[in-house]
């Protein structure tokens, strides 16, 4: 499997962001305390992703070192989308440069039909207990990589009166999904994209 790629312009852009991210923390200091939903900043995701796509595109056989590299980035969108998916706003904010445009439509229409009924989420991530890379292929320019995870979390959903219609909020639940991300090598978006949830 070929996975060699020209990359000095994402080293470029890696620099770049790196710089920006530099000086901004420099002006702004760091975050301290609760400041609402946990996401990671734009620019770790944007200096992430470009690390885990360059090991990804330099090693041919796409070996344990690089799939460890990118496991990393794919267990940040991991939680970013799950917990996006599950506050109480019922929209999709934090993760929709995570998303391919089929998986953002399903997600929209699933959470316009819990705002319909008055229903609520109330999520919090424990954490991935573990992501094993499934399989992995690449047709044309596209790669395709498939995950199992497993991960806790706390979830219910509440109506309107705040009475929980499922879930238990006092108790960890055990999830298992199997999710497929995408890269086009084409493109200069540094993310991979959610294309599809399998279970």
């Amino acid at each position: 499997m070929n996975y060699s790629f020209e990359y000095i312009d994402i080293i470029l852009l890696a620099m770049i962001a790196g710089f920006i991210f530099l000086r901004l923390r420099g002006i702004l200091g760091k975050r301290t305390g609760f400041e609402g939903k946990a996401a990671p900043s734009q620019f770790e995701k944007v200096i992430n992703n470009i690390q885990t796509e360059k090991k990804v595109f330099q090693n041919e056989n796409f070996d344990e070192k690089a799939q460890q590299e990118f496991l990393k980035g794919a267990k940040i969108a991991y939680e970013t989308i799950i917990t996006d998916f599950g506050d109480n706003d019922n929209k999709i904010i934090a993760s929709k440069p995570l998303l391919s445009k089929k998986v953002q439509d399903q997600f929209e229409e699933a959470l316009k039909e819990r705002s319909k009924r008055g229903h609520f989420a109330e999520i919090t991530f424990i954490g991935v207990n573990s992501a094993k890379i499934k399989e992995h292929n690449k047709i044309d320019k596209i790669i395709n990589v498939t995950v199992d995870f497993v991960s806790e979390v706390i979830t219910c959903i509440k109506d309107k009166d705040k009475k929980i219609i499922t879930g238990d909020p006092e108790k960890i639940k055990k999830i298992y999904d199997t999710w497929v991300f995408s890269k086009d090598t084409r493109s200069n978006n540094p993310n991979w994209l959610l294309v599809d949830i399998l279970t």
